[in-house]
């Protein structure tokens, strides 16, 4: 007897052989779709003109920053006819995006972020070390050293800088006038005694309306950011041959001012990770705040100025800035990137960039430069964080950064509710060891 199929069965097995062709369709649709994505966003199908074209990522923000830094790229692609540069915003969350571009061998030909990121990009290999590159620039010599100094990892240079800035304290002129405040406070003594004369409790029920000083809440980097100019200044860091170190003297030391200032009940908590939200301040409700040349007091019509982060074993701050990586591509589409990075390093660059955004140049002939000295005399509180740019610290840039940033900020946190700061910083190390003894 002939083998057959009822038809029952051949229906069975016509089902199952449509479901395989289904799945087969469905998964060549997904990785159709990823692949457009990623494409798209990097650009890479090439037009046959002759002319290179590059993508650079970006998150640069606000929106009016984005605008100068499109005409700059728009000025570059006029001048550089065989190499024409698409900037793309990449939108939160960006980390995850750029990794799994790089993971899927479609990364960008340039990407502008911040430099704690350095080593993850590093490890995988995206990006190439630009040392041998700068060492032959003629206009090397024109950079601030400090800053190339902060971008090294293991005896690479990774990246170039695009812009810095750094950390000071904004103050309400005529909230110290009113509290018969003459001078700004240089040390950390000074800082705490003039928060004390800035905190009113003006119906006597034990809630002041005025604070001294407002502190950034939360575990996050920018509570990090914001505490690390008090560490470099007590003479603390968080590394030592690469490894956490978060329970030295330095670090115990501005933990420990920190929580003094809210012992004394002049300084008040912001909201969990909105540190960098300014409205107490505009609003009257704090008289100083920990920021930077780039927040939005500056264009609030309230009364404003800015002094230097006051010292303590000696005076700090650190770098918030942001750089731009080369990644791993080809010889040719490098090479035209290096061109994109050394007209960004431009005293002409810098100069339209740093008066467009308020960010500080990175360039020092741009820096003294007629026109951004007339700038700068319309903004004098600017020079404070020009004079404090050699002064300025960095965040480490190693591969397990982000860790020790999150065990550091719940340190913080931690302290800022209450916990001994001996206690959080042991807790922060511990689990910190145990991560880095068991890569």
């Amino acid at each position: 007897m002939k083998n057959s199929l009822y038809p029952s069965q051949i229906s069975h097995y016509c089902r199952r052989v449509t479901a395989s062709i289904r799945q087969i369709l469905l998964l060549r649709i997904v990785l159709s779709l990823c692949l457009i994505f990623l494409s798209g966003c990097q650009g890479i199908a090439q037009k046959d003109d002759g002319v290179i074209h590059l993508t650079l990522w970006q998150a640069i923000n606000p929106p009016s920053n984005r605008d100068v830094f499109q005409k700059l790229v728009d000025k570059f692609n006029q001048t550089h006819p065989h190499i024409q540069v698409e900037s793309i915003f990449l939108a939160q969350p960006q980390l995850p995006k750029i990794l799994t571009a790089v993971v899927g061998n479609v990364p960008p030909d340039i990407l502008a972020f911040y430099p704690q990121i350095t080593g993850q990009l590093a490890d995988l290999r995206a990006i190439i070390p630009l040392e041998d590159w700068l060492e032959k620039l003629p206009l090397k010599s024109e950079i601030r050293p400090n800053l190339l100094e902060e971008l090294q990892l293991d005896g690479h240079l990774w990246s170039a800088p695009l812009y810095t800035s750094n950390i000071g304290i904004f103050y309400r002129p005529k909230l110290f006038e009113a509290a018969g405040i003459t001078q700004t406070p240089k040390t950390w003594e000074e800082l705490r005694q003039v928060a004390k004369k800035l905190t009113i409790d003006r119906n006597g029920d034990k809630r002041p309306e005025q604070y001294g000083i407002i502190l950034p809440l939360g575990k996050g980097e920018w509570i990090v950011f914001s505490w690390f100019p008090f560490l470099l200044s007590a003479g603390g860091e968080v590394l030592t041959n690469n490894r956490p170190d978060l329970t030295n003297a330095g670090a115990l030391k501005a933990l420990q001012f920190w929580q003094e200032l809210l012992k004394d009940g002049s300084a008040m908590l912001s909201s969990p990770e909105r540190g960098y939200e300014e409205d107490a301040f505009i609003a009257g409700r704090v008289a100083m705040q920990i920021t930077g040349p780039w927040t939005y007091i500056t264009k609030s019509k309230v009364d404003y100025d800015a002094f230097t982060i006051p010292a303590n074993v000696g005076q700090a701050t650190v770098t918030g800035g942001g750089n731009l990586y080369v990644m791993k591509t080809t010889p040719a589409r490098q090479e035209a990137a290096l061109k994109f990075l050394e007209y960004v390093l431009s005293e002409e660059f810098q100069k339209e960039w740093s008066i467009g955004t308020g960010f500080l140049p990175i360039n020092f002939k741009a820096a003294q430069s007629e026109a951004y000295q007339q700038f700068i005399n319309q903004k004098p509180w600017l020079k404070v964080f020009m004079k404090q740019i050699p002064l300025a610290g960095a965040r480490p840039i190693i591969a397990g950064y982000s860790r020790l940033s999150d065990s550091l900020g719940r340190a913080i946190e931690a302290t800022l509710l209450g916990e001994s700061p001996e206690k959080a910083l042991k807790i922060a190390q511990e689990r910190l060891e145990l991560i880095w003894d068991s890569k």
